[in-house]
């Protein structure tokens, strides 16, 4: 009998609850659902309490998997995948930017535990801001880079191709495209290698109505912070579960995520020889990120990728101040 893949998710909240159940759901293996304590309300133990509700779910949904509710690190040892959704979510008016001060040492105290108790896990950063984040993570577990990733592309993708769908009144199973760069508003999308079933987008829509679905990507997040009062979490997780489920069942899935890179993608020459954690297609699977896929750019794509580079390299800098021992 084949061993059951152990998956962890650090931060109980919306999207660490989302993502459990997607887990279960899709059997993809036993989970360990971990928080922190409510310090005004010692008394209660939210995770045990979403573990036992998800497993109620079981008999309902027809799914068999071991769900666990914890405060402790040590319920996380010998994981095979280590979701990070911990921090503090973003508000309306609050940048991805703003929130570097407080989410780098929650993540950093994260990486920390994870070093400790699942020392051979691959690990998806979600907490935003998500590039620096990922970042964070890698320097302070010191895990080989293919073994930690950050979810954004696959959510920014998702948004991207949703809002063309909208557009053109087609499914969204039919849409192909593509996102590069970092998380948020410096994206760069590629209508040029946008599809709709082997069709050219540009065959189907004006270049305007194309850049508005790109501008809306950009700022999906936002969007939906804004109508909401907090960050989403059913998209976020269902990309984040696209790529679990790519690794813990190796199927080599080419999934746009945030790896490290040096020289794919001009990278390095835009980052003074350094290599950065940004946005780009991986191939997925047991190893973690297995490939990064490169492709030629045009001169207006490298320029705009230069520019996100550029903006991941900021958020570093402001992170590494703040943590100077991730430099």
């Amino acid at each position: 009998m084949m061993r059951r893949a152990k998956i962890s998710v650090i931060g109980a909240g919306n999207i660490g609850g989302e993502c459990a159940r997607s887990i279960a759901m899709k059997e993809l293996g036993d989970v360990v659902l971990l928080d922190i304590p409510n310090k005004d309300k010692p008394e209660l133990h939210m995770p045990k309490g979403k573990a036992l509700d998800l497993a109620c779910c079981g008999p309902v949904e027809n799914f068999d998997a071991k769900i666990t509710g914890s405060f402790d690190y040590k319920d996380i040892e010998g994981s095979d995948v280590v979701i990070v959704t911990a921090g503090v979510p973003r508000k309306p008016g609050q940048s991805r930017d703003d929130l570097v001060a407080i989410n780098a040492g929650i993540v950093k105290n994260v990486a920390q535990n994870i070093k400790q108790y699942a020392p051979n896990a691959i690990v998806i950063v979600v907490s935003n801001p998500l590039d620096a984040m990922v970042y964070v993570m890698w320097k302070v577990t010191g895990f080989p880079a293919h073994r930690v990733l950050g979810q954004a592309g696959a959510l920014d993708v998702a948004r991207y191709k949703t809002f063309l769908a909208m557009e053109l009144g087609v499914s969204v199973e039919d849409i192909q495209g593509l996102l590069l760069g970092g998380h948020g508003d410096d994206m760069v999308p590629l209508p040029r290698l946008t599809s709709v079933n082997g069709i050219p987008v540009s065959d189907l829509l004006p270049a305007d109505k194309i850049q508005a679905c790109v501008e809306r990507a950009k700022v999906g997040g936002g969007e939906v912070v804004k109508l909401m009062g907090t960050s989403a979490w059913y998209a976020p997780s269902a990309g984040t579960i696209e790529m679990v489920e790519a690794i813990v069942r190796d199927k080599k899935r080419v999934i746009p995520c945030a790896a490290f890179c040096e020289k794919e993608f001009g990278v390095a020459n835009a980052n003074g020889g350094k290599g950065l954690f940004v946005g780009v297609p991986c191939v997925l699977g047991a190893k973690g990120c297995e490939k990064v896929i490169t492709f030629k750019m045009n001169d207006e794509e490298q320029k705009f990728m230069n520019e996100s580079i550029s903006h991941v390299k900021d958020l570093i800098a402001v992170t590494t101040k703040l943590l100077p021992e991730v430099a």
